[in-house]
Parts: C-alpha cells; sequence; structure tokens
C-alpha cells in the first residue's frame, strides 16, 4: 500500500518495472497455485467443492491470460486481467461456498465473468466469451463428474480431491505446449498467431541491421557480404529434390489411396526446393553483378 513517508523524487526518477505473466497454461497454472497458502486453501468448510472450483477458476484466469496470444481470433480487445482479479474472484468463491448450503452458481458466474473480470472488458463479444467459459467450468458435473474435462483435449481436466501439492504435481503433468483446442480454439486458430510472431520477429532483427549512409560507408558491402554468406551456407544446406520415380516404383505394390497425396506433396516439396536453389543463386550473381537486381530479389 502506498506510503506518505516515501520520498516522491526517488519515485519520480525511479524505473517503473513490471512483472509479465509466464507464457503457457502450465507455467500461469503453476504460478497462481504457488500464490495460493495451505492456510487459505484449507479456510473454506466447503473444501470438497472449493478444491474443484479452485482449480477450475485458475485454468479459468490462465486461459484468459493466454488468450490474448490469438489477438482478434481469441479477444476483439486485449485485456490486462492480473492477480487481483483471481485473488477477488477466490475470496468470493470461499465465502459463497461458506454462506450457502447448495452451490450459487448463476451468483457465482455473475460475480466472477459480469462483475469481477467483466469489470474490465468493454467488448459485449468478449463478456460473452468469459461467460461461456465460466458456464462450462462452473456447473454441477465439474462437481459430479470425475477428472470432468475442461478442454476437448484429454489432458485438462479437474483432478481428484487432495492437498494443494496433489494439484500442483497434477500441474506439472501437464503439456508444456498449448495446442489452440485447450482454449476451445479451432486448431487453425495458432497459424495466424505463429505468422504474427514471426513477422514481429523478423520486422526487429531487421531493424536492427546496420543502415548505409555517408557515415557507414562500409556498413553497405558489410551487408552484402553477410547477405552472400546467409544464401551460400543455404545452399549447402538445402537437401537435392527428391527422385519422384523411385518414389512411385517403391510404392507401387502398395495400392493405398494416401501414396496420391505423397506424390503430390513430393512434387511440391521438389518445386519448393528448386525455387531456394533458383533463388539463393540469383541473388549471389546480383550480389557480384552478373545479373539485373529485380524487385523479388
Amino acid at each position: 500500500s502506498p506510503s506518505p513517508a516515501f520520498p516522491i523524487a526517488t519515485l519520480q526518477r525511479g524505473i517503473k518495472m513490471t512483472t509479465e505473466p509466464p507464457k503457457g497454461l502450465r507455467a500461469n497454472l503453476l504460478r497462481l497455485y504457488n500464490s495460493v497458502s495451505e492456510d487459505s486453501y484449507s479456510q473454506c468448510k466447503a473444501g470438497i467443492k472449493y478444491q474443484k472450483l479452485l482449480f477450475a477458476l485458475t485454468y479459468f484466469h490462465s486461459v484468459l491470460l493466454e488468450r490474448r496470444k490469438f489477438r482478434t481470433l481469441g479477444l476483439n480487445i486485449p485485456y490486462d486481467f492480473n492477480d487481483t482479479d483471481f485473488g477477488v474472484s477466490d475470496d468470493l468463491l470461499k465465502s459463497y461456498l461458506d454462506s450457502y448450503e447448495a452451490t450459487p452458481w448463476d451468483a457465482l458466474k455473475y460475480l466472477i465473468a459480469e462483475a469481477n473480470y467483466g469489470g474490465r472488458v468493454t467488448d459485449e463479444l468478449d463478456r460473452r466469451v468469459l461467460a461461456s467459459y465460466l458456464t462450462k467450468f462452473y456447473c454441477e458435473d465439474a462437481l459430479a463428474v470425475p477428472n470432468y474435462l475442461l478442454s476437448p483435449l484429454p489432458h485438462y481436466y479437474i483432478p481428484d480431491n487432495g492437498p494443494l501439492q496433489s494439484f500442483k504435481d497434477y500441474v506439472h503433468t501437464l503439456p508444456a505446449i498449448d495446442r489452440p483446442e485447450a482454449f476451445g480454439q479451432h486448431s487453425n486458430a495458432e497459424i495466424s498467431y505463429l505468422i504474427e510472431d514471426s513477422k514481429v520477429l523478423l520486422d526487429s532483427l531487421q531493424a536492427l541491421q546496420p543502415r548505409t549512409g555517408a557515415a557507414t560507408s562500409n556498413s553497405g558491402s558489410a551487408r552484402e557480404d553477410m547477405v552472400m554468406n546467409i544464401a551460400t551456407d543455404l545452399l549447402e544446406q538445402v537437401p537435392l529434390p527428391l527422385n519422384l520415380e523411385e518414389v512411385m516404383k517403391a510404392k507401387a505394390d502398395d495400392p493405398s489411396a494416401m501414396h496420391v497425396v505423397l506424390f503430390q506433396e513430393v512434387e511440391r516439396y521438389n518445386l519448393l526446393l528448386n525455387n531456394v536453389r533458383k533463388s539463393c543463386t540469383e541473388l549471389q550473381k546480383g550480389i557480384k553483378g552478373l545479373v539485373v537486381m529485380s524487385a523479388d530479389l
């Protein structure tokens, strides 16, 4: 909490630092469970319900954080959900489970999805996404069905009741790389954000390259040498095209329909290899001045 004795001058000259949440469902789940103390875990009287619903809440929070990587395919607007949202929702969960014998599903879903997390959400469709998640996670089946699935994938489910450490041990068994299905997304949703991340990475690398100009007269030649070396390395690493006739002869005795797909992929793969070799060779000639530099080069 703010302290009036803290010198303002020091604060003004200081550097602001923020703690970003880790990437991945497993890392976020583990981070949230590490923030839950044993006293807080055993505080709720309805321990059997609380243990399962707490895991559903941590999964809900982690999914919202990781869903931002899909950009507009995940949420229309990126929101800064933080540990305070999770802590308040945890307190609400314990309070309502202790106050009511029957689980107040509607009240919990409204307070968590609409009031607490939803208080940050300004887009109506994003609000519906939050409500849909919590409707899936907070229901009678979550308590009654053993290992209730939280996604179409079999890895993500609510584990059996047990001590706090048992839930941490289960989190350690989750995959390190999350598939889009873990968030309820289509498998192709991963393609768009991987392409976008690759563009950001390449643009950042390009921005770090030396600029040509009067102040750096030698940078141009150094840049050409670097491109020449990269093209040479690519030519050495790119394999030779596959022999399609030999492949067809090897598969002649097997009438599987999948071989038609294999032959088509071999043709496309050979075209790719030939294009790479041709582009690298033309680029080397263009740097040497043997051919005219085209827009493609």
